[in-house]
């Protein structure tokens, strides 16, 4: 596929896994008791409230261009506009972090499993107009959620998986490890410069695939 076949076909599932792992961290904060993205409008499924220039276009772009100019397979990524949220009026703020927290990344393996019943279900019917466009769609989904998930699973605060843990560890030990945070933008710049990110994700993500794949028989 050219660049413009591959923008087209994997458009939605990017800018969807992007946005909306945002409005799910927004969702989830209401639900526990912070308006403070609902009172901005950000609780919302419109992508357009969500999407950061940089991370949800040019970036994505960007990969997808160069995969496509040089036939590989780049880890496709990119990140949303952050929804805000103030720990401080969750109703137990330590423990509903974790959830606030898991709420992203549990979206994203929401839609990696409804992108693996639509590539199921083409792959089975490969007679249907769009049939082979909609299997490459299908495939980019279930890539970009599964990265999306395991990189914020990542205990690595502001990652949600940083939060998890920081929402788990005892309040001593939780509060220096939340230190971390001002230093976690930093660090995942310097991981992905020197290649240790690619080296800690690839089998993340070996054993994610390996899981849908078995689950749903490809």
């Amino acid at each position: 596929m050219n660049f413009i076949q591959t923008l087209a076909i994997s458009a939605l599932p990017v800018i969807f896994a992007i946005t909306l792992h945002e409005a799910a961290h927004g969702y989830a904060a209401r639900y526990f008791g912070d308006p403070t993205a609902w009172k901005m409008g950000r609780i919302s499924l419109n992508p357009l409230r969500h999407v950061d220039l940089v991370g949800t276009i040019i970036v994505p772009g960007l990969i997808l261009l160069l995969s496509s100019i040089g036939g590989g397979g780049g880890m496709l990524f990119g990140w949303a506009k952050p929804v805000p949220v103030n720990f401080g009026n969750l109703r137990r703020p330590k423990q509903d972090m974790l959830w606030v927290a898991a709420a992203g990344p549990g979206v994203n393996l929401l839609m990696a499993l409804a992108w693996a019943v639509v590539l199921k279900f083409t792959i089975g019917n490969p007679e249907l107009v769009y049939s082979e466009a909609m299997k490459e769609m299908a495939r980019v989904g279930i890539s970009i959620n599964g990265v999306l998930m395991v990189l914020n699973l990542l205990p690595l605060p502001p990652l949600d998986g940083g939060r998890i843990l920081v929402s788990l560890l005892p309040h001593r030990a939780a509060w220096k490890f939340s230190q971390l945070e001002r230093w976690g933008f930093p660090i995942l710049l310097a991981l992905l410069f020197f290649g240790v990110l690619d080296t800690i994700l690839r089998p993340l993500l070996w054993v994610f695939n390996t899981l849908i794949r078995t689950l749903f028989g490809f």
